[in-house]
């Protein structure tokens, strides 16, 4: 039976794996950085339990390991990971892109012009955790109105180690970035499929460049080659 200390431990587990996510996507928490129980419960004011199944979800994205005895920690990138969650995110999010294409787009341009404006404004001032947040909110917002949200909830799943190498590089392109996201609206909205893909295509594929900067610039986070 389901007590109601169940439903708030697993509420306080999803917050947590959301919150250490984050902190690891956005080197707040580094390769090879130590994760405590005693002190993230501490941290979120939680028992260890809800602390304990965040960190087994973490490791199974491949963000921690979490071995008996011995201290969680968090993991290196491996390019081929970083490569396998692009792959999976291009060949769902292109069928995103040729759905949202084909659908009346009454509003669509009211629900996506403050988006991008606001990931303008935080270009502008280098506010990367901002850009990095609506750049995410920007491609969930075009698959909520093409009503296949639950496609990008299965990308989302899948992309973290994808996210830790782009957040990393992500003042290297900024304005490029935006550029495209305003070109894939613009085909979007005119019904142009073909080039709303081909668009996210090239948006997705500068991951190889990414990843020679990431390892340029933070050598000690990623898993010798």
């Amino acid at each position: 039976m389901i007590t109601e200390l169940d439903i708030v431990e697993e509420t306080n587990a999803e917050r947590i794996v959301s919150l250490l996510r984050d902190d690891i996507i956005r080197l707040a928490l580094k390769p090879g950085d130590p994760v405590s129980e005693s002190e993230m419960a501490l941290r979120f004011g939680v028992s260890r339990q809800p602390v304990r199944e965040a960190l087994i979800r973490l490791s199974q994205m491949g963000l921690v390991t979490v071995r008996a005895r011995k201290a969680t920690r968090v993991v290196p990138i491996s390019e081929q990971a970083v490569l396998n969650a692009r792959f999976v995110r291009e060949a769902l999010e292109v069928e995103i892109m040729r759905k949202a294409a084909a659908r009346d787009h009454l509003g669509w341009g009211e629900a996506l012009e403050p988006l991008l404006i606001a990931q303008e404004e935080a270009a502008t001032s280098q506010n990367l955790s901002a850009f990095h947040a609506l750049d995410e909110a920007f491609h969930r917002k075009i698959a909520e109105l093409a009503e296949v949200e639950f496609v990008w909830d299965l990308i989302d799943a899948q992309k973290a180690q994808l996210d830790r190498v782009r957040f990393m590089t992500l003042d290297s392109n900024l304005k490029l970035s935006l550029a495209e996201h305003r070109d894939i609206t613009e085909a979007i909205l005119a019904g142009r499929a073909d080039a709303a893909e081909r668009v996210l295509r090239t948006h997705l594929g500068k991951i190889t460049a990414h990843l020679e900067l990431g390892r340029k610039r933070f050598p000690a986070y990623f898993i010798p080659r």
